[in-house]
């Protein structure tokens, strides 16, 4: 219970955040100019796994320090003879650059879990599931190197294999 309060005050200040950015910065003829479209492809495979990902997102600068934007997510999971999973959903991002070449942020992601068995025994699992990644990366222009950790991270219910993570994000 505990976790899904924080995550409701999460939701609302990000939101908050986020809308009275966008309607102050929407009447600028500068807006799209600040607005950077990047995201992610993953495609893993082996032993009869499969699994895909798209999870395209796009920013806003507010300055030279400070960006906020959304995120969307959609995986396709199969392990033959066993399971096949849909995962979806979205997260709200928020970075900022310290100094040019360290860049910190924050993103809240919420994702819908669906998963088929094949064993006619056991019951469809569908429930919702939270992260909130804290992580730091060195930056050089518009890729950004680093790792991230799941404050929320949950062992029975995460569709990651850790709370750890690293990434390389890139914004055009």
């Amino acid at each position: 219970m505990k976790t899904k309060k924080l995550q409701n005050i999460i939701m609302m200040l990000l939101f908050l955040c986020g809308n009275s950015i966008l309607n102050a910065q929407i009447s600028n003829t500068n807006f799209w100019n600040k607005v950077r479209i990047g995201g992610g492809i993953g495609l893993n495979f082996g032993n009869g796994f499969f699994s895909g990902t798209l999870a395209p997102s796009a920013i806003y600068e507010v300055d030279a320090i400070f960006a906020f934007g959304l995120g969307l997510n959609a995986t396709y999971n199969s392990q033959k003879n066993t399971y096949k999973s849909t995962i979806l959903g979205g997260s709200l991002i928020g970075l900022a650059n310290v100094i040019p070449q360290l860049q910190l942020s924050a993103e809240f992601e919420q994702l819908h879990v669906s998963t088929n068995f094949d064993n006619p025994n056991l019951l469809k699992d569908t429930y919702w599931t939270p992260a909130l990644f804290l992580g730091a990366g060195y930056r050089n222009n518009n890729i950004t190197l680093g790792v991230r950790y799941d404050i929320l991270y949950n062992t029975n219910r995460s569709i990651y294999a850790n709370a750890w993570m690293p990434f390389v994000r890139v914004y055009f």
